[in-house]
């Protein structure tokens, strides 16, 4: 069996910049067992799998619907933004007269695609705003070698707050100590203060812990991270920077318990696999 495979470079203008996801696009589910191997052998941070979700899908209509799963290299996921991103790109290059598409996942619903007038892609996705603890556990502190200045946590990871830019930039993780924390993650984020990222209006770094990993650029976090830097600043519209090696930025916007995310994609490879 020959399939299709793309490998795009999501919420970056250039390759090799933003997080890299491959999207593989089937008329019918392959086994779990073969996607699992898929992503494993793409040994990229995400491999999206879709399949249309009726069958008299046409090119030609201005709307398409799919069903969307998320492996990484070691195990299925509930949600990926920036695999989501990528998928969204390989449709509309696909079918150019697409306005908008419906991405249907078990763990996060439908979610709803459309390019904005600037090109970018924008994402529907639920809002995930931390909440904040005071019992912070003796692990992450222990695991950062810059103390925090507040913690939030969501289902997703812990927030860690800093008052500048330079601690998010160079804080060093203790992973003996922070792999204690797992299944949550962690995301060390502040203000940006005009020195460094003046475009922008918060940065912030994630990392898996199991894996002990930063990954590039996360939009699944971001529906967390908007929200809570949305109401200290007082406004529903942010841009915000995730300041890995690679780098990546997303525009925010929080609507009631939703958050639209966008940001740019380009290809990077089209290729048949075989299996």
């Amino acid at each position: 069996m020959q399939l299709e495979i793309n490998v795009i470079d999501a919420f970056t203008d250039s390759v090799f910049k933003g997080n890299s996801a491959a999207v593989i696009i089937t008329d019918n589910w392959l086994s779990a067992e073969l996607m699992q191997s898929i992503a494993m052998e793409n040994n990229l941070a995400e491999t999206a799998f879709l399949v249309a979700s009726h069958s008299e899908y046409l090119s030609s209509e201005d709307t398409a619907a799919y069903d969307i799963r998320w492996f990484s290299p070691l195990t299925e996921v509930d949600f990926c933004g920036h695999a989501t991103l990528a998928s969204a790109f390989v449709l509309f290059s696909k079918y150019p007269s697409l306005s908008s598409i419906s991405l249907s996942a078990k763990a996060v619903g439908v979610l709803t695609i459309v390019q904005t007038a600037t090109g970018k892609i924008q994402m529907d996705f639920p809002n995930t705003k931390p909440e904040r603890i005071k019992d912070i556990p003796e692990s992450l502190l222990a695991g950062l070698s810059i103390a925090p200045v507040e913690v939030y946590r969501n289902l997703q990871a812990y927030f860690v707050i800093y008052n500048a830019e330079s601690d998010v930039l160079s804080v060093v993780l203790d992973n003996q100590s922070l792999k204690q924390l797992a299944p949550l993650n962690l995301v060390v984020t502040c203000l940006a203060d005009c020195k460094i990222f003046d475009k922008y209006d918060f940065i912030s770094r994630y990392f898996v812990l199991a894996t002990a990993s930063e990954d590039p650029v996360t939009g699944s976090i971001h529906t967390g991270l908007t929200p809570l830097w949305a109401e200290r600043l007082g406004k529903n519209e942010l841009m915000a920077y995730q300041a890995s090696s690679r780098g990546g930025v997303l525009d925010c916007v929080v609507v009631g318990d939703r958050v639209l995310i966008s940001g740019n994609a380009v290809q990077y490879m089209t290729g048949i696999i075989s299996v």
